[in-house]
């Protein structure tokens, strides 16, 4: 028995002997250095974000070289101007069509950055519908309400010019302590009436309005499109259809004005006293603006970006005096 155990023994040892050997010269051997690889933190980017490789820090405490010149290069860059803000004064009344004329400009107005909508309605009080569509029209908005006068609602007159002025009441006061203290923020203005259809490049070249900008508008006048006559960068001229001898003859989607403007100048409203038919861009310009301030748009004033389309007027005779259906539809 134990000439089997010593058998076995010597038939080990050497294997034993060269595991130790082999131990031993590996725990001699200079360790590797540490490189400063990068890691990644799950929540350096947010939720669904790109992952952010982070530097580890060196022994001493001070952050990696590529930490270093992320903080060098983010010290050396200059903040982004602000993006001037848009804001879209939209009056409005009850109609058939009045939620499908405000579900084309929202679907519009949602792809425009840092827009701002008004919304006016011609009412003694806001009513369920606008109210339920801009609290799901996913828009900053303002909802805004003022009847218009019985004695102004002959045909012939003005429209909008109470909802109008009430937009721009709201914009002064808004900004108005802004601009006292010199801190006035870029914005733009302009009308957007929800019976026109708007291309989004018209947003881009409306927002470096300096002070007064203006392009043609299609569908309008009696005429294919309106705009101002531009030669060497300025406007000099009119091509209308409609009273060419206007100070301004351009429709109300056909200019905007600076944020700056609007809160220099008070009293500039949109009148009824004394003001014509088709004269209230005229008359408004007038009080903020010369034809010669003017700033061509749009390629100058070559290209269409706005169109007064108006929707069709439905036809609704077959509609039932009284409701008979057994749901109640919102249109």
């Amino acid at each position: 028995m134990k000439s089997m155990l010593f058998s076995r023994f010597f038939i080990l040892l050497p294997w034993i002997l060269i595991v130790i050997i082999m131990l031993d010269v590996d725990t001699r051997r200079p360790a590797p250095p540490l490189t400063p690889r990068p890691y990644f933190s799950p929540y350096a980017g947010g939720r669904g974000g790109a992952r952010i490789p982070l530097r580890r820090s060196r022994p001493d405490g001070r952050p990696g070289r590529g930490l270093e010149k992320l903080n060098e290069s983010r010290s050396q860059a200059q903040p982004e101007p602000q993006l001037p803000t848009i804001y879209a004064i939209t009056p409005t009344y009850s109609r058939p069509v009045q939620k499908a004329e405000l579900t084309r400009l929202a679907n519009t107005f949602r792809q425009v950055a840092q827009l701002h909508w008004i919304v006016v309605e011609d009412a003694a009080a806001r009513s369920e519908l606008v109210s339920r569509f801009l609290a799901r029209a996913g828009l900053p908005s303002t909802h805004l309400h003022v009847p218009t006068p019985r004695r102004y609602k002959r045909p012939g007159l003005p429209r909008a010019t109470e909802q109008r002025n009430a937009g721009l009441a709201w914009l002064r006061q808004r900004h108005q302590h802004l601009l006292l203290h010199q801190r006035a923020q870029p914005g733009v203005l302009f009308f957007a009436d929800d019976d026109n259809t708007y291309s989004l490049e018209l947003f881009q070249e409306m927002r470096t309005t300096r002070k007064v900008s203006v392009w043609p508008v299609g569908l309008v006048g009696g005429r294919r499109y309106e705009r101002p006559l531009v030669k060497n960068g300025r406007v000099v001229g009119w091509y209308t259809g409609w009273r060419a001898d206007r100070p301004f003859a351009i429709d109300m989607a056909g200019f905007a004005v600076s944020l700056q403007v609007i809160l220099s100048n008070p009293k500039a409203v949109f009148k009824r006293r004394g003001s014509q038919p088709g004269m209230q861009e005229s008359d408004f310009l007038k009080q903020i603006t010369t034809v010669e301030e003017l700033e061509p748009k749009a390629n100058n004033c070559t290209k269409v970006l706005v169109w007064h389309t108006r929707t069709e007027k439905v036809n609704l005779a077959n509609e039932p005096k009284y409701h008979l259906d057994t749901v109640k539809i919102e249109v």
